[in-house]
C-alpha cells in the first residue's frame, strides 16, 4: 500500500530510511519544516535524490558562483543559453548555434564498466538533444589506474568497449579525449564524457513546464528498476573495502532506442510542437517533473501510475527514482498533442501523457487516485542545502612543493638521453593510445576533419562554406595536486592551445570537475583553489564558462584521487580546409620551436616515468600573454596557409611532439637542440610552445608574424626522408625502434 499524503499526516512518527537513502539527520529534520510534516515515502525518495551531491551541487554551488563573475559572451558573440541550461549554447556564425558539455560517469563506471560508460554517453547525449540540436560528435577522457595493476584490465576493456559500443551504435564519431593511468584512479576510475550538438540560433528549447492546461508526456523507453537510487547513494558516498555490497545497480542502456528517441526528437522540434522537455538522467522522473515544474509559471500534476513500467512491482518510490535510460519528459500544447502522439508512432517511440501543467505554484503526484507527493518543486529541485564546507589548505603542500623535480639526478650522456627517451614513448602516459581509440568510430557521418591522435577533435559544420569547429578536453591532475589554482589554469591553458595549434579561434569552455570527498577540507581547498583558477583564467582568455559538472566523493578507502579539473575547450573555424594536422608532411620542411623552454620538471611525465612515481615541486608557469600570443600566430598562420604541420608541447614535452609528429607519417627529423640542459630541452613541460614545420617559401612570412606577436621562434632542423630522429651530438633513433617502443604498451598489458 502506497505512503499517502494523508497517511503522513497521521502518522508523523513512522519510521523512514532517510540514513540509507544518503540523507543526513539535519536534511531529514529540514524536509520535515518545509512540508510542515513526515515526507511520504514517495516524497522522500524524492529529496534524497534530489539533494544528493550530483543532483544539488549542495557542497559545490557556493563555490560555483564565482563563474557568473564573467562575461557571457565569446570571441563570436553574446551566449545563446549557459550555466543553469542543459548545456551552454555558444553563436558560431552563419546562423549556427553550437551546444556543448561535458559530464561525469564515474562511479558507476567502476561497478559495472561496460554499461556505466555506455549510459554515461547516451545521458550527455541527451543532455544535447533537450537543448534543441542535432548530437554531432562525443569525446572521452578517460582515467584509471596503473596499467598493470590486476583490477585495470577489468575496468579498461568495459569502459572503453562501452562508451565505443554506444557511441558507434549511435553514429556518433568520437574526435577525441584523453586515456591517462596513475595510482590514485585505482579503484575509482573516472568517466567523463562530452557531447556537442548542432541548431541554427531559433531553435535553443527550454527545461520548463509553462501554460496552465498544457499535457505532460512521457516518451521513450519504458521504466525500469536498473539504477535505483544511483544519484543518491553513488554519487553521496565514498569507496570503502565493503562498499560493493552496498551499491545499487548501474543503469541498462540501449542504443538503439537513444537513435530512435534522437530522431522522433527532432521530428518533434521540427514539428513546433514541443513548448518545454527535460531529458531523464541521474534522479528519473524525481528529477524531470521537479526541475520542469520549478523552471515553469505554474504547478504540476502528475499520474504515476500511466507511467509504462518494464517491472510492474515497481513500488512509486522506485519508479521515481529509477534512472532508467532513453527518456524524456515533454511539455505539448492540447492541440498539438495529436501530432506529438503520431510522431512518435511513426519513429515506434512510447508515448504517455502522464499529467498536465496547473495553476498554483505545487507539484502533485498521484498513485492510483491518491495523492503520494505534494510539494513545492522549487524546494525539491532548487532549494536543497547549501553547504559552505570547511576549507583549510593542506598541511603537506610545503613539504611536497620543497621536494623539488627540478633537483631529481637527469640523463647526460647522448646514450642516457636516448634511453630516456625510449621509456618515456613506452610509458603508460604517453604511449599510442590506438587499442582505446580504434574501438572507436572516429568519422562516421563524414564530417570528421580531425580526430584522435590529432591535439583536437574538428568537425565540418556547413559543407558549402566550411564553416567548422574544434574540440579539445585536458587536464593534467599532477599539476593540480601541486598547485591547483595553477593546475586548473594549466588545463585551461593546454586545451585552448589545442584548439588553436589545429588553427580554429577558441570562444567558450565546459568542465568536469573531478575531485575527492568535500567532507575533507583539504578537497575543499583544491577545490576552491581550482574554481578561482579557471575563473581568473577564462577572464584571461575570455572564454567563458558555459556549463559543466562537479563530481566529488571520488575516493577509495579513504585515499583522495588526484584533483582533476577536465576542461573542455570550443573553438571555431572559418574554413576547415586550412586546419593544421600534427604530423610532419613534407621533407625538407624546416623544424621551429615556438615559445620558451624553461627548466620545468615539476608534475612532468619524465618525474614520474624516471623518478618512480615521483611528484614533487612547482607546476609549469603559466603566461597567458603568450598563450594569446601563440594561438593568435597559429590562426593567423592557418588562414594563410603558412605551415605544413602543427603540435603543441605538453605531456613528455619536445620529445614526445617530435616522436609523434615524425610517427604520424613515418618522417624522419634531423634536429640540433637549443642551447641549455638537453634533458631539460627534451623533457621539461613549459606551457605556450609548439612544434611547427613549415616551407622556405613562408619562412620570411612566419618568422614576421612571430616577432609581430612577440613568440620566440628557434629553428631546430628539418624533417627528412630517413626513417630515424637525430639529434645532432647526442643519438640517433630509428621511427621502428619508436613506433615499436611506443605501440605495444598497452596491447601487452591487455594481453598478459
Amino acid at each position: 500500500m502506497a505512503d499517502t499524503v494523508e497517511n503522513a499526516q497521521n502518522t508523523p512518527d513512522a519510521s523512514q530510511p532517510w540514513a540509507e537513502l544518503g540523507l543526513k539527520q539535519d536534511e531529514y529534520d529540514s524536509i520535515r519544516q518545509i512540508l510542515g510534516r513526515r515526507p511520504t515515502g514517495a516524497e522522500l525518495a524524492m529529496y534524497s535524490v534530489m539533494w544528493s551531491e550530483h543532483c544539488s551541487y549542495k557542497s559545490s554551488k557556493v563555490h560555483l558562483k564565482r563563474f557568473s563573475v564573467l562575461e557571457q559572451t565569446t570571441p563570436r558573440g553574446p551566449l545563446l543559453a549557459g550555466i543553469g541550461d542543459n548545456a551552454g549554447a555558444v553563436d558560431i556564425g552563419q546562423g549556427y548555434a553550437v551546444t556543448f558539455k561535458a559530464e561525469s560517469h564515474n562511479h558507476p563506471s567502476y561497478v559495472e564498466p561496460y554499461q556505466g560508460a555506455a549510459t554515461g554517453v547516451g545521458g550527455i547525449v541527451r543532455d544535447i538533444l533537450a537543448m534543441g540540436a542535432r548530437p554531432i560528435g562525443v569525446m572521452d577522457p578517460l582515467r584509471f589506474g596503473p596499467l598493470d595493476a590486476p583490477d585495470t584490465k577489468r575496468v579498461l576493456p568495459g569502459i572503453v568497449a562501452g562508451v565505443g559500443g554506444y557511441g558507434n551504435c549511435l553514429g556518433l564519431p568520437n574526435i577525441g579525449g584523453e586515456v591517462v593511468f596513475d595510482k590514485t584512479y585505482y579503484g575509482n576510475p573516472l568517466v567523463n564524457a562530452l557531447c556537442v550538438g548542432l541548431m541554427k540560433h531559433d531553435d535553443v528549447k527550454r527545461a520548463q513546464a509553462t501554460g496552465v492546461g498544457n499535457k505532460v508526456i512521457m516518451y521513450g523507453a519504458a521504466t525500469g528498476g536498473d539504477g535505483i537510487g544511483g544519484a543518491s547513494i553513488l554519487a553521496s558516498e565514498t569507496f570503502e573495502a565493503d562498499g560493493p555490497v552496498k551499491r545499487p545497480s548501474v543503469q541498462v542502456g540501449d542504443p538503439f532506442m537513444e537513435k530512435l528517441l534522437i530522431e522522433c526528437t527532432l521530428e518533434l522540434f521540427q514539428a513546433d510542437v514541443i513548448g518545454g522537455l527535460q531529458d531523464f538522467g541521474a534522479a528519473g522522473i524525481s528529477c524531470a517533473t521537479s526541475e520542469l515544474a520549478s523552471a515553469g509559471d505554474g504547478g504540476m500534476r502528475v499520474e504515476l501510475d500511466v507511467v509504462p513500467l518494464r517491472d510492474p512491482s515497481l513500488s512509486p518510490e522506485e519508479i521515481l527514482m529509477s534512472e532508467s535510460q532513453e527518456r524524456m519528459m515533454a511539455v505539448v500544447e492540447p492541440g498539438k498533442v495529436d501530432t506529438f502522439m503520431e510522431i512518435c508512432k511513426k519513429w515506434d517511440v512510447l508515448a504517455t501523457v502522464v499529467g498536465e501543467v496547473t495553476d498554483g505554484d505545487r507539484l502533485i503526484i498521484t498513485w492510483h487516485g491518491e495523492t503520494i507527493v505534494d510539494v513545492d518543486p522549487k524546494t525539491v529541485a532548487h532549494d536543497g542545502p547549501t553547504y559552505n564546507r570547511p576549507i583549510a589548505r593542506p598541511a603537506w603542500i610545503d613539504a611536497v612543493n620543497a621536494d623539488d623535480a627540478n633537483k631529481l639526478p637527469r640523463a647526460k650522456t647522448g646514450q642516457e638521453l636516448a634511453d630516456t627517451l625510449l621509456t618515456m614513448v613506452a610509458s603508460p602516459n604517453l604511449c599510442d593510445k590506438s587499442w582505446v581509440t580504434s574501438q572507436y568510430d572516429r568519422y562516421v557521418r563524414g564530417n570528421s576533419v580531425l580526430a584522435q591522435p590529432e591535439d583536437s577533435g574538428m568537425l565540418r559544420i556547413d559543407e558549402k562554406t566550411n564553416l567548422g569547429i574544434s574540440l579539445a578536453t585536458d587536464c593534467n591532475g599532477r599539476f593540480a595536486y601541486l598547485n591547483p589554482y595553477l593546475g586548473a589554469q594549466l588545463a585551461l591553458c593546454e586545451s585552448y592551445r589545442n584548439v588553436a595549434v589545429g588553427g580554429a579561434e577558441p570562444v567558450a569552455i565546459t568542465d568536469c570537475l573531478n575531485f575527492g570527498s568535500p567532507e575533507d577540507p583539504e578537497v575543499m581547498w583544491q577545490f576552491q583553489e581550482a574554481i578561482m583558477g579557471l575563473v581568473d583564467g577564462c577572464q584571461q582568455l575570455g572564454t567563458p564558462v558555459t556549463g559543466g559538472n562537479v563530481s566529488f566523493y571520488n575516493q577509495t578507502d579513504g585515499k583522495n584521487i588526484l584533483p582533476t579539473p577536465v576542461v573542455g575547450m570550443l573553438g571555431v573555424i572559418d574554413d576547415v580546409t586550412k586546419r593544421i594536422a600534427s604530423g610532419f608532411a613534407y621533407e625538407g620542411d624546416a623544424i621551429f620551436l615556438l615559445g620558451e623552454t624553461r627548466e620545468e620538471m615539476g608534475g612532468s611525465i619524465w618525474e614520474q616515468v624516471m623518478h618512480d612515481d615521483h611528484l614533487g615541486g612547482m607546476p609549469p608557469k603559466v603566461d597567458f600573454a603568450a598563450e594569446k600570443a601563440l594561438a593568435t600566430v597559429m590562426i593567423a598562420a592557418s588562414k594563410e596557409g603558412l605551415v605544413s604541420s602543427a603540435h603543441d608541447l605538453s605531456d613528455g614535452g619536445l620529445a614526445q611532439a617530435l616522436v609523434e609528429s615524425s610517427l604520424r607519417k613515418n618522417l624522419g627529423a634531423s634536429l640540433t637542440l637549443p642551447a641549455g640542459d638537453p634533458c631539460v630541452q627534451l623533457f621539461s613541460e613549459s606551457a605556450a610552445r609548439a612544434v611547427v614545420s613549415l616551407p622556405a617559401s613562408s619562412l620570411a612570412r612566419f618568422t614576421a608574424l612571430c616577432t609581430e606577436h612577440g613568440v620566440p621562434l628557434t629553428r631546430l632542423g628539418e624533417v627528412v626522408g630517413s626513417p630515424e630522429i637525430e639529434i645532432h651530438g647526442q643519438f640517433t633513433l630509428g621511427l621502428d625502434q619508436l613506433r615499436e617502443a611506443w605501440t605495444a604498451t598497452i596491447p601487452a598489458a591487455m594481453n598478459a
